[in-house]
């Protein structure tokens, strides 16, 4: 049984085996969660992330999909990269939301990690709406199987807390 906990902070601050990165396709770093790892984490993440670039994903991460790297200077075993989606009104891209946490569990299960850190995937520049993404987040983790047996979101500020408390319940 996973056992969900809400912390109102920065990620890049938690201690975790691993920490869930709301990256951009390029994994090359960004703004947002995406930048704040990158620059706590140091310069082996990027090296990692080009390494992968070079390899295995040569166009990019594609959306709803995830992968680790070292976490670095983070207080983490590993940082598991997601992209998530961009929100859209005329389309339903809740199953790509639903997939990144889906995708960073079973990352994260491989790994061996017992505890993970989540940030609120696709709320920032890729405007999710909170409360919609609160419940994708939730819901999907509640029934993922996995080995996992703390995810921890880790939301930035109060809003984003209270709807995922909405949902946790």
């Amino acid at each position: 049984m996973t056992t969900i906990t809400l912390v109102q902070g920065d990620i890049t601050r938690q201690s975790a085996d691993a920490i869930v990165n709301a990256a951009n396709s390029s994994l090359l770093g960004g703004g947002g969660v995406d930048g704040a790892i990158h620059r706590r984490g140091g310069p082996a993440i990027l090296e990692e992330c080009r390494a992968l670039r070079a390899s295995r994903y040569g166009k990019g991460l594609p959306t709803g999909k995830a992968v680790a790297t070292t976490a670095g200077a983070l207080d983490a075993r590993w940082v598991i990269h997601t992209v998530g989606p961009v929100h859209s009104v005329s389309e339903d891209r809740s199953d790509l939301l639903a997939s990144c946490y889906r995708e960073s569990l079973k990352v994260a299960d491989e790994l061996g990690a017992r505890t993970v850190a989540f940030p609120a995937v696709s709320t920032g520049v890729y405007r999710w709406p909170m409360d919609d993404a609160a419940r994708i987040a939730v819901e999907t983790v509640r029934n993922a199987a996995t080995a996992v047996q703390e995810v921890r979101f880790v939301l930035f500020d109060q809003h984003a807390y209270d709807a995922f408390a909405r949902q946790v319940g």
